[in-house]
């Protein structure tokens, strides 16, 4: 992880911060958004994406999965290994890129690379959303119950990313205050 802590380290300006948050609030605005309506329609009814499920429900998921039909699920499974792949990327560099501008002077070692815990959780649960969606029929509990472990794993993290972008923001507002302004 020291490479990527040291990307992080080297990269982490206004600059890279504005492009990343550009990218993450067009996937969010639009790519991630009209997937979604996509697969409901193509489902026909307002199903929704896993992803995007919180709580511990197997039960649930398998249910989702069946409720999507084979063109939903088909088209569901290609969003997951193409769009889903590039989303978690843009949102790890940009929340790390966040934590690195916030604690970059601090002695939080390494904070900066939770959201690629984040980014992994959200991997292994693509995973087993794709493993879902391509053996329906096939239903299994015990894939569903790991899919489930991965997406509470990344909702955890990424609460906890929230937490500490929030708490850094406060930490620099209070330091700023602090600060007496100098003379030119």
């Amino acid at each position: 992880m020291k490479p990527t802590s040291n990307l992080l380290n080297r990269i982490a300006n206004w600059k890279s911060l504005l492009i990343f948050l550009l990218l993450y609030l067009f996937f969010n605005g639009y790519v991630l958004k009209n997937s979604e309506a996509k697969i409901n329609e193509l489902a026909g009814d307002d199903v929704g994406v896993i992803d995007l499920t919180i709580g511990f429900d197997p039960q649930k998921t398998l249910d989702m999965v069946a409720a999507y039909g084979d063109t939903a699920r088909a088209y569901y499974a290609q969003s997951e290994m193409t769009t889903d792949v590039a989303y978690p990327i843009i949102y790890a560099f940009l929340f790390g890129i966040i934590l690195t501008l916030l604690y970059r002077n601090r002695s939080i070692a390494r904070i900066h690379l939770l959201p690629f815990l984040t980014l992994l959780m959200d991997f292994a649960e693509n995973i087993n959303i794709i493993t879902l969606l391509k053996s329906y029929p096939q239903q299994s509990y015990l894939i569903a119950t790991l899919c489930e472990v991965f997406k509470l794993g990344k909702w955890l993290s990424f609460g906890l990313i929230i937490l500490l972008v929030i708490y850094g923001l406060i930490l620099l507002l209070i330091n700023r205050t602090r600060t007496p302004a100098r003379s030119v």
